[in-house]
């Protein structure tokens, strides 16, 4: 590929990884694109539970999946989602909502139906896209790509405490529980599981900072892209 083609960073890995996290700060730093694919699903999930569509019910998803009506917003405080005509920012990021969004992930034709529009934030200058499948399935021919995982412990009480700071009520065993639920059928699932693409540089999180993952990825950018560092 290209030294001058749009950039694109791939960030993969299981729920409460740091995924976002890290996405934001890249995105910034660099002055790239984002794509938050786990909101399309959560979007997804939430339409669905709205309209009372059944979350195996590949046909009905599909269908939803294709006219869906949203949109993403730049914001002071970040990006505002809107479903419908109704801000849902703050509702996708609800536990609910996350179910839902791992539940029709694991649905094919649900993901064919969003793989072109995730595909068409890939522009110039670049992207940072984060998720499940952006390495693998999504952006193959990405040329940075990053595996994020930590314990599903951590990961928990990470998700805990971003729930009770963001004023939400948050029961940690719960929580863990829902992680390793959901690790279960994001690993399990036969459409685009989750797993490091092979050409991933894979960073367990666990013990480490933002700013240490940061330092990691910035090394692996210097390999491909050196004029951007």
């Amino acid at each position: 590929m290209s030294e001058y083609a749009p950039l694109v960073i791939t960030i993969d890995g299981p729920s409460g990884s740091g995924k976002g996290t890290i996405a934001k700060r890249l995105s910034s730093e660099y002055g790239l694109r984002l794509l938050d694919s786990g909101a399309l699903y959560r979007v997804l999930g939430l339409a669905a539970l709205r309209r009372g569509v059944v979350l195996t019910d590949a046909v009905a998803l599909e269908a939803l999946a294709a006219s869906l009506d949203v949109r993403f917003d730049v914001a002071e405080d970040g990006v505002q989602v809107v479903l419908e005509g109704d801000d849902v920012s703050r509702e996708i990021r609800t536990e609910e909502a996350g179910r839902a969004a791992s539940i029709v992930a694991a649905v094919a034709p649900v993901r064919s139906a969003l793989l072109k529009r995730q595909r068409d934030f890939s522009r110039p200058p670049g992207l940072v896209a984060d998720g499940r499948d952006m390495g693998t399935v999504v952006f193959p021919e990405a040329q940075v790509k990053i595996f994020l995982t930590a314990s599903a412990d951590e990961r928990a009480l990470r998700r805990c405490n971003q729930l009770l700071a963001k004023g939400f009520d948050a029961n940690l065993a719960d929580i863990l529980s829902d992680v390793l639920e959901r690790d279960a059928r994001d690993t399990q699932r036969t459409a685009a599981p989750l797993k490091p693409a092979l050409d991933a540089l894979e960073l367990d999180c666990t013990d480490l900072t933002v700013d240490q993952v940061l330092q990691s990825i910035r090394a692996l950018i210097l390999t491909k892209r050196p004029r951007l560092v």
